[in-house]
């Protein structure tokens, strides 16, 4: 079974809300083969919701309302084939991720480190104005639902070693070399 086909029983999905039905919104959905396997992008009107490891650690289930609409995400599906190529290094998206105050203020830091570069989580809590906070700060990246676009793949232990990642630690080894290998950035804890 797929991690985003939801198997129908008492277990919960891992990101809550899956489900817009309730907020009157319409969620759409489709598929991108990458070199990292096949991802799981949903949007819905406000943006990209979620971007979904095929094997991730968090599941995004799809919903029961959700729609297939593969040119509806067009614009994702292109600026990601482009990151993969090596052509693209900042995203240029209308994203729509829910989480709590502190979640978006991590993931809008996320957003600031430089493409090919990284920070420690300690230097992440630093950056949002709470130094004893790298805890939070990685199980807020933990929740990041976009992956890739609010490359929390950039955050790394402080002694440089690769820690944590919803996609697992061969894909963030793989995202850091393959933007060490299209970046002028060196790996940095």
């Amino acid at each position: 079974m797929r991690a985003w086909e939801n198997p129908g029983h008492s277990r919960q999905p891992a990101v809550a809300n899956g489900s817009l039905a309730a907020a009157g919104g319409r969620m759409i959905y489709d598929y991108l083969e990458s070199p990292i396997g096949r991802l799981l992008l949903a949007a819905d009107e406000n943006g990209l919701r979620y971007i979904g490891f095929e094997l991730g650690r968090h599941p995004v289930w799809i919903g029961d309302d959700w729609q297939r609409d593969p040119g509806a995400l067009a614009a994702a599906r292109a600026q990601l084939e482009a990151y993969f190529a090596g052509e693209l290094t900042q995203f240029e998206l209308p994203l729509a991720a829910q989480g709590s105050e502190f979640d978006l203020r991590v993931w809008a830091e996320l957003r600031r480190i430089p493409y090919g570069a990284t920070l420690s989580y300690g230097e992440l809590a630093n950056r949002v104005g709470d130094p004893l906070a790298a805890r939070a700060v990685g199980a807020a990246n933990g929740r990041n639902p976009l992956p890739i676009v609010v490359p929390c793949h950039r955050v790394i232990g402080a002694n440089g070693s690769l820690t944590g990642f919803g996609g697992g630690l061969a894909t963030k080894k793989f995202l850091l070399e393959h933007e060490q290998r299209y970046g002028t950035f060196a790996l940095t804890p």
